[in-house]
């Protein structure tokens, strides 16, 4: 009897173990019933999404009407299958890891909302057994003084080694609310961050996810914090969030172990708050970064993210490293081209001999670059770290400085 109870309870707990997304791809291939319908819902989101676990692609969606197909990489569109008992359509298919997809989803012969992408996880994105799992805390609010009363939520995750009495490297993430899903979110950054800890490619580190805040009155204030080039932002960082985060984790408080990331807004924020102060954050991981003008305002003597590419050729060298990605299709409006300002703000920075790396792929604004790159941008944007240092001087790659100047192929017209 004791036998067929520990066998029982050793298969219940293996059961437990399976990880959401793997769930989810299992009961796709059983059919799109009710059980499917139920957990597709709750998994990915009530209007449908996208999962990924291995090489198995999971498109979910509610566009309508009937029929509805989905074209993945430019290739004509197949049909979707009805979910029963909902308005959702489903197809699963396998596809190449590594790279990113994109995939237009159709409703009776029309395309249904914008293009997607999505990445083909590599498998240090992917949890890996014997990996020891960090820390997430509850939501924190914080009300600003910098910022006039704004209040904002944030997080902090303190990863496996990690010991709250000693000093730990840092990383600060914008837009916090998104990445605290783990798995289920795009940049599966606590299981990255594990993987790579585990193979000690990156030190332990407390990350701390900020949401954009909102003024008093209701009114969102995240583009006047992240597009906005000043110092106000580390403020807010440096004087509130940062001293609230030490009451249960003590901090590094030197640049060289202190990286800050984002993505879109929250990318030039990154970049900003290096730019401003290098002594307190050196490292800098800016994905579909706007470097645009959304917050340029001359006629207040306030420069915008569009002016880096020239701030950086023509000022004194910071003492930082960056990485950088962005698609050939990200945005393109009144505020900026998103990939031209990518790629003259790394062209500049390649002319200032920066410890840089831009990574150039083929997706629109979405986080699927950044996602499939980020084993690989954290193990980059730590590489060499020594914590007994307290500093190093960042200097390009050789084999970045013997590269070419990016240039652009004009690929959607003739060139006559």
């Amino acid at each position: 009897m004791n036998i067929l109870f520990a066998l029982a309870f050793t298969a219940l707990a293996a059961a437990a173990q399976v990880h959401p997304l793997a769930q989810l791809i299992d009961a796709a291939r059983h059919g799109p019933d009710r059980q499917f319908r139920d957990l597709a819902t709750k998994t990915l989101s009530p209007k449908g999404g996208v999962a990924v676990w291995g090489q198995d692609f999971l498109f979910v969606t509610d566009a309508a009407p009937a029929p509805v197909s989905i074209s993945i990489d430019r290739e004509p569109s197949v049909p979707m299958t009805p979910i029963e008992g909902s308005n959702l359509w489903m197809r699963l298919v396998k596809m190449r890891t590594g790279v990113t997809h994109e995939y237009q989803f159709y409703a009776n012969g029309a395309p249904a909302g914008n293009r997607g992408d999505v990445a083909g996880y590599n498998p240090d994105s992917t949890p890996q057994p014997g990996v020891s799992t960090g820390r997430l805390s509850e939501k924190h609010t914080i009300t600003s003084r910098i910022y006039d009363g704004m209040k904002a939520d944030y997080w902090f995750y303190a990863s496996p080694g990690v010991d709250p009495g000693v000093p730990a490297a840092l990383m600060v993430w914008q837009d916090g609310q998104s990445l605290i899903a783990g798995d289920l979110s795009r940049l599966r950054l606590f299981t990255v961050t594990e993987n790579l800890i585990h193979q000690k490619l990156i030190p332990p580190m407390v990350h701390v996810l900020i949401s954009p805040g909102f003024a008093p009155g209701g009114e969102a204030l995240r583009s006047i914090e992240y597009d906005t080039v000043s110092d106000r932002y580390n403020r807010f960082l440096l004087e509130e969030v940062l001293p609230e985060v030490e009451k249960s984790y003590k901090l590094r408080q030197d640049g060289y172990s202190r990286g800050i990331g984002g993505e879109s807004s929250g990318g030039i924020c990154s970049f900003n708050s290096a730019w401003f102060m290098p002594d307190k954050f050196a490292r800098v991981h800016s994905t579909i970064g706007s470097y645009a003008s959304i917050q340029w305002r001359p006629q207040e003597k306030l420069d915008g993210g569009n002016l880096y590419p020239f701030k950086v050729r023509k000022e004194p060298k910071r003492n930082i490293r960056v990485w950088m990605s962005d698609g050939g299709d990200d945005l393109e409006n009144d505020h900026g081209s998103w990939p031209l300002q990518n790629i003259q703000l790394a062209n500049s920075l390649k002319m200032k001999s920066y410890d840089y790396h831009f990574r150039f792929g083929h997706a629109s604004h979405n986080s699927s670059q950044a996602a499939l790159d980020l084993p690989e941008s954290l193990a980059w944007l730590w590489r060499g770290y020594d914590q007994n240092k307290t500093s190093e001087e960042f200097t390009i790659d050789p084999a970045e400085k013997d590269k070419p100047y990016y240039r652009v192929t004009i690929s959607n017209r003739d060139a006559w």
